[in-house]
């Protein structure tokens, strides 16, 4: 799935929304795999760093690739800044997601809710738990990282597996493998924990001219 496509730009917002979901939940000890994953990032309410995208076809050969940087804001706001292979934006505000496409002029506006509602991401409004939603296993240490698994407990999700992979208590990278076999990795780098962003960093207005589809255009 590539980001310029509806179906490939709901997969990165609700693949980044299901690691993310389980990551800002605190936990009050590491008993488990669980809780050991929510302990890592407790106490963060922003985060941001620099990625790089690329989607395979589950054999090694890559399909895409894709670059930018990606904001989130505890709770439920998100921004994916694509500046490779062209400017894109997909935003979430808390309760709407837009996806834009500066080249094609075109903006398309859904419910927060029903443009994910077949994945977790509604932990991160905390009415939620990670044990609840995942099987969270903890994998042996690989290049460096400490990995985690994650398996959806429910079938109506777009994944069968994710994995977090942490450097020394830092988010490095996650892998989501879907339904049709095909493996989304993403490569975080500079990252920044709990900045104070604008305060218009997480609401979109479409530019003059750009073409709205969805509850905007009613």
């Amino acid at each position: 799935m590539s980001p310029t496509t509806p179906a490939g730009r709901r997969a990165i917002a609700a693949a980044w929304l299901l690691a993310l979901s389980a990551l800002f939940q605190a936990a009050p000890g590491r008993a488990t795999p669980a809780s050991d994953l929510e302990q890592r990032l407790a106490g963060l309410t922003t985060w941001s760093a620099d990625f790089r995208q690329t989607i395979d076809d589950g054999n090694g050969k890559v399909l895409r690739s894709a670059a930018g940087r990606f904001y989130l804001q505890k709770p439920g706001r998100f921004r994916w800044d694509y500046t490779e292979p062209s400017e894109q934006l997909i935003l979430g505000d808390g309760k709407r997601i837009w996806f834009y496409d500066k080249d094609l002029a075109q903006a398309n506006v859904r419910d927060l809710d029903s443009s994910l509602a077949s994945t977790p991401a509604l932990l991160l409004s905390g009415s939620g738990s990670v044990s609840g939603q995942f099987v969270v296993t903890a994998l042996p240490a690989g290049e460096g990282l400490q990995w985690f698994q994650l398996i959806p407990r429910h079938s109506d999700t777009d994944f069968q597996a994710v994995r977090i992979a942490f450097d020394h208590g830092e988010l490095r990278r996650m892998l989501l493998a879907d339904k049709l076999n095909q493996v989304t990795t993403l490569v975080f780098s500079n990252a920044r924990r709990n900045e104070k962003f604008p305060a218009d960093w997480f609401s979109f207005t479409p530019p003059p001219g750009v073409d709205v589809i969805g509850l905007e255009a009613k």
